[in-house]
């Protein structure tokens, strides 16, 4: 009885002296020393059982953690002392002298910077800090829910002593640092730290001379203050005259805490009209000419606000540091716990929360939540109670909270007045209550005492006012007072919508599911979460009125299913039935096209920034109810693969916890519609493969394609990656490129290859550092099992150079400079795709020849033009350039540009070192030549990370739109359709031909297309599979029309079908429309022509000759994944040529600097016999590149032109490469 009483006792003290905003975990520290103390026999015991119940391992070098806490405990103390001795001293300090406290710790701080900065680490609360970009003010100053802008970087991880570092753009030190974040998450509690570090010498004592710390609730209780009175509530003890204080203005900081709770504007007003600062004015009147600079505007200062309410509150800040507080890491989790739960060795022990409870340890990511979590516990153990906590939602936990610590049921009706009152002061963005509030209210004294020993309320040690423990809680019991509110009888739907209309009148539309209050609301309404409030309440609820509330609030016409705010409101109810209605209607496209050329369309891929485990886990969780068939969890330099619509990007540049993973993959049990996932470039440890594959391993998982490139993944993980592969049945693609798996690794992963069971018919992984052994092995799957394709093609999507601009060797890892100096795949293309610049052609290399994938290193600044492609860049210093042919359909489709827009030019996906490039010129097939069409009707399409924005070009040319200092996304030229003009739009035109030959006939092909180099390369490579060669010919002269129909005719009888052709635009990856021609005999020679069918007239004609078939230079085009290796041509006749070539010795001649080096020329020479010499060549052959061996065919068909010739005719035609 006792021990219940002091601790008890304990629980106020906490509530005590908590922040307003966060309840401080370092106080618990200093509570669990003092039980630890109590008991040091079992001390190292118990330490070491914790220890390996939160997995952490010890080491002889390790200090043991209870003589680190004794330390701390000891330093806190000797503070504390210190602080009573500020206490003690005299308020009236002469001018230029500062506390002895002060000084002594100036004296000392150079000398034992990196002592004190470890104690600092060592002392405080850690929390996670987000330096979050904002360049140029360009970003929005609120990170929203729903992003519709994804930035390239989303900020870097910083520690407390980085807050006020100089901006890494400008190298200017900021004057206003924004401390944001959600409900709980620990902003007061870093700005006390901040307070707490300058006093005792360890942070910004260079910078800072006075730091000025302000509860902005309980500023809001004075009516007005002079700034000479703010600065003194603003100090414990006034460390010099006003006077002097305000005379150096660049050395102050001045921390709002909270600035977010009063109900308050704050107004800046006109410098003249500033009060002197010994004059009281208004206290909103007086933040607002801080924060305005009306009033010492070289004044530093630091707010604290939720994310929500920063861009209501102040409209303009300039240029802030912000910094979001994303909570505890995992380590500070468990380190909770530990400091929490020193004494209870046993029992918490057993109750193996860290293992068995990841849900619980992901929501203990808010401090807040840590602390509730265990008060829970630790009022189970008071009451005898067998742990056992089942909480999967912060609600849940809260109910729990109230059933322990609430004194039975006679106090239902007090804590009824205690939700209205509650209610009332959120309503009223009230936070602290006098003494009258709460009797006006209906509280009686008794039952306010219990409250205040119970820990719900706590009293303000400078006040007589109240609070609640935590704003957080106050928002719970204001969520509990709507379902209160009348529940003996049905209230209908108009108390419905009164609840509605009170929740968008407090929070807003914008943000209504970011509050708290909404989300505890919607956690009320689950069912089980009812049945718990109806036990505390002693009391029934009209279920069908609650279940009207809660469509009524999720059904609102503001509702947006892709926002992240609801996805924490449906997390928090959990009821199926809701998840599924409301995720089902997940939207595959924005609505409406309002401001066209400015509004930014979403498409049906749909991104979202995630910052933190919980936020991560309210999504996976939600989006197993959607229509969602891809999932994407971006990392750094992962390669980007093409997603099944609909999909969801997540973007998140903060490590993911261990219980995150497995909460994350524990969701995949039973994903409904969910078949790709994506984690590349995201490390895996090997607790983490373990969690993916037992989720895979469920009968409920429906993943067939699984993406694991560059996760860090080694051998170890091979053993769970074959178990799963022997026993999902759907897994149908799996990628493990980019990771060390060695030979044992591949070996466990044929095992599972083996079984019957495994239906895996894609595998890609790295080759190149395997044994011949492994890969022999893995051959001999591949033959034993036709379906399956293991594949070991890196395909490279980020530009990595290895050199920058001052000369100097580029930081690179060993993986990617691997990557690049062996890369099989890379080959230069030919001379027509050359980009001519300064010095001449530059080659174009392709980087994956599948994906049309290219990269050009410009070697100079310049302009370079490529002839092929149209494309044109001006370049301020050497870049290297990756440039991708991308298809319209994949980015227009469903968008409402698709009814306005007609696509004038090609699309490029185009990668390039911000900066370096500061124009690049666009082609576009649309004839300006007519004079038909205005060039502001063109614009620049950008295929962003959120989706599509439009961007008019510096200027349009004959042939290509200009875009000046240019940002890089898949991009390309639309022109604005006019109703008036329809189709009647001029387009620059090509036709192509290709043929093949057989033994006794000829079959052309030919196409009118819109002059559009992709097109031109789908075409090419359709072709290719059947061995149809093109034949170049001039294009059309005058503009031709979309829509129009032209007559196919040839001089000769011949076979045509279809003998129209339409000049129609249609993506590349669309079938094109052509005419089939059959000619018998070719003589000497055939016209073709087309005439426009409507006016008869002839637009174009070309002129075939046999000397046309003579097929150019053999190239080998990529074939379809599902068909066999196509081979080269000198491949195919190896054993003719071997037999029939004669004249080796000029052969080589002409190979020679260009494919064999010096040493490989005389070892071909030296043979003996021809024949032993073409052997020898081809033996070196396995290793050239087809370009290589497009040298070979070019110097056969010079030194043995009837051979070749004739084996042309034998084969009926020849294998190219376009």
């Amino acid at each position: 009885m006792g021990e219940s009483q002091s601790k008890q006792e304990s629980n106020t003290r906490v509530a005590q002296h908590g922040s307003q905003q966060d309840v401080d975990p370092t106080f618990q520290t200093k509570r669990a020393l003092e039980r630890e103390r109590s008991s040091p026999q079992v001390e190292q015991s118990f330490l070491g059982q914790l220890q390996s119940l939160l997995g952490w391992s010890s080491t002889s070098k390790d200090v043991p953690l209870s003589q680190l806490i004794r330390e701390m405990d000891h330093e806190s103390r000797r503070h504390s002392h210190q602080s009573k001795k500020k206490l003690d001293r005299s308020e009236h300090i002469s001018e230029g002298t500062i506390p002895e406290i002060y000084e002594k710790r100036k004296e000392t701080i150079s000398h034992t910077q990196s002592m004190e900065q470890k104690y600092l680490f060592q002392n405080f609360t850690k929390l996670l800090l987000l330096q979050k970009c904002c360049p140029g003010g360009s970003e929005k100053l609120v990170r929203e829910s729903w992003h519709p802008c994804v930035p390239e970087e989303g900020g870097h991880m910083i520690e407390i002593q980085d807050l006020f570092d100089p901006n890494l753009d400008t190298e200017k030190k900021p004057q206003l640092v924004i401390i944001e974040g959600a409900a709980g998450i620990g902003k007061s509690t870093l700005a006390r730290q901040v307070k707490r570090a300058w006093e005792e010498g360890q942070l910004y004592r260079d910078r800072f001379q006075h730091v000025f710390f302000f509860s902005c609730r309980e500023l809001a209780q004075c009516k007005q203050l002079s700034l000479a009175e703010l600065i003194a509530q603003g100090q414990e003890v006034l460390t010099a005259p006003t006077r002097q204080i305000l005379s150096r203005p660049e050395k102050l900081l001045f921390i709002l805490d909270g600035i977010d709770e009063p109900a308050w504007v704050l107004e800046d007003q006109n410098p003249e009209l500033c009060v002197h600062w010994s004059q009281a004015q208004p206290v909103h009147t007086l933040l607002g000419s801080l924060l305005g600079k009306s009033i010492l505007p070289e004044a530093s200062l630091m707010l604290t606000a939720r994310t929500t309410a920063l861009q209501k509150l102040i409209p303009s800040l300039g240029q802030p540091h912000r910094v979001e507080v994303l909570g505890f890491s995992e380590f500070e989790r468990k380190d909770y716990f530990y400091k929490y739960f020193a004494k209870e060795r046993n029992t918490i022990i057993d109750f193996n929360l860290i293992g068995s409870i990841p849900v619980l340890l992901t929501l203990c990511e808010v401090p807040w939540v840590c602390w509730l979590l265990c008060t829970c516990l630790e009022k189970q153990m008071q009451q005898g109670e067998v742990l056992s906590l089942t909480s999967q939602t912060t609600t849940a936990l809260c109910l729990k909270y109230l059933s322990l610590t609430i004194p039975g049921q006679h106090l239902s009706t007090q804590l009824r007045t205690l939700c209205s009152l509650a209610a009332e002061g959120i309503c009223q963005r009230r936070t602290l209550f006098s003494k009258s509030d709460l009797c006006k209210q209906g509280l009686a004294e008794d039952a306010i005492a219990t409250f205040l020993k119970i820990g719900v309320l706590q009293r303000q040690p400078s006040s007589l006012s109240y609070s609640f423990a935590h704003l957080c809680l106050q928002e719970f019991f204001a969520a509990m007072s709507y379902i209160l509110e009348d529940s003996e009888e049905a209230r209908g739907d108009m108390g419905n919508d009164r609840t509605v209309e009170t929740l968008v009148e407090r929070y807003g539309r914008q943000n209504l599911f970011e509050a708290p209050t909404v989300r505890f609301l919607l956690g009320l309404l689950n069912t089980r979460e009812m049945r718990e409030m109806e036990n505390i309440f002693a009391c029934k609820f009209p279920w069908k009125t609650k279940l009207k509330l809660l469509r009524s609030i999720v059904g609102e016409p503001f509702c947006q299913p892709c926002h992240l705010g609801l996805f924490h409101c449906l997390y928090e109810n959990q009821e199926e039935e809701l998840l599924t209605e409301t995720m089902l209607c997940f939207p595959l496209t924005a609505s409406g096209p309002n401001h066209m050329e400015a509004t930014v369309f979403q498409t049906n891929v749909k991104r979202l920034v995630i910052q933190t485990d919980m936020e991560l886990m309210v999504v996976t969780f939600c989006i197993t109810f959607s229509h969602v068939r891809s999932l994407r969890l971006k990392g750094k330099g992962q390669q980007e693969y093409k997603l099944t619509a609909p999909a969801m990007v997540l973007y998140r540049w903060t490590p993911i916890s261990e219980a995150s993973w497995k909460v994350l993959f524990s969701n995949l049990k039973c994903t409904r519609n969910l078949e790709e996932l994506d984690l590349s470039g995201n490390p895996l440890s090997y607790s983490a493969v373990r969690s993916l594959c037992t989720a895979l391993r469920q009968p409920g998982c429906r993943l067939k394609t699984l993406w694991l490139v560059d996760c860090g993944l080694t051998s170890r993980c091979c053993s769970f990656l074959a178990s799963m592969l022997s026993a999902h049945s759907r897994l149908a693609e799996l990628d493990l490129r980019l990771n060390d798996l060695g030979d044992n690794g591949v070996r466990q992963l044929c095992e599972g290859l083996r079984n019957p069971a495994c239906n895996l018919s894609i595998l890609r992984l790295d080759q190149a550092s395997l044994s011949e052994q492994v890969i022999t092995e893995l051959r001999a799957l591949e033959t034993k099992n036709p379906k399956l394709f293991i594949s070991s093609t890196w395909m490279s999507h980020m530009t990595m150079p290895t050199e920058n601009t001052d000369g100097e060797e580029s930081l690179t890892s060993s993986k990617q400079q691997q990557q690049q100096s062996g890369d099989k795949h890379m080959e230069p293309l030919g001379t027509d795709d050359d980009f001519w610049g300064p010095s001449g052609p530059v080659s174009t290399e392709v980087v994956d020849r599948e994906r049309n994938l290219y990269r050009v290193r410009l070697p100079m600044a310049g302009s370079y033009h490529c002839p092929s492609t149209g494309l044109h860049f001006v370049v301020t210093r050497a870049v290297t350039i990756e440039i991708g042919f991308c298809a319209w359909s994949q980015f227009l489709h469903e968008t409402p540009l698709q009814h306005s827009h007609m696509v004038a030019g090609p699309l490029f996906d185009i990668k390039a070192e911000h900066g370096a490039v500061t124009a690049v010129c666009l082609p576009h097939f649309v004839s300006l030549q007519e004079g038909k069409v205005d060039s502001s009707l063109f614009h620049v399409a950008h295929f962003q990370d959120h989706g599509m924005v439009l961007e008019t070009p510096a200027r349009v040319e004959p042939h290509f739109a200009v875009l000046e200092n240019p940002s890089f996304s898949p991009m390309g030229v639309l022109l604005r359709m006019i109703p008036a003009v329809g189709h009647f739009i001029p387009i620059t035109s090509i036709t192509l031909i290709y043929y093949r030959l057989y033994l006794e006939d000829i079959t052309f092909h030919l196409y009118l297309v819109p002059n559009d180099c992709t097109i031109r390369k789908a075409i090419d490579e359709e072709e290719l599979k059947f061995q149809f060669v093109r034949i170049n010919k001039p294009p059309p002269v005058d503009a031709l029309y979309v829509g129009s129909r032209y007559i196919v005719s040839s001089s000769k009888e011949v076979e045509i079908l279809p003998k129209e052709l339409e000049l129609c635009y249609r993506s590349p990856r669309e079938s094109q429309l052509f005419s089939e021609i059959y000619v018998g005999n070719i003589g000497s020679g055939i016209n073709l022509q087309l005439t426009d069918k409507k006016y008869m007239n002839l637009i174009w004609e070309a002129l075939l000759k046999p000397g046309d078939l003579r097929p150019a230079l053999p190239r080998m085009a990529s074939a379809p994944k599902d068909a066999p290796a196509l081979l080269h041509f000198v491949d195919q006749h190896r054993e003719q040529l071997v037999a029939r070539v004669t004249s080796v010795d000029p052969l080589l001649d002409k190979l020679h600097g260009l494919v064999l080096s010096e040493e490989d020329y005389e070892t071909v020479r030296a043979e003996a016999t021809n024949q032993d010499k073409m052997r020898k060549l081809f033996r070196g052959s396995r290793s050239w590149s087809w370009d290589c061996k497009d040298h070979f065919y070019q110097a056969l068909k010079e030194t043995h032109p009837h051979l070749i010739m004739d084996l042309l005719e034998k084969s009926g035609g020849v294998s190219v490469r376009l």
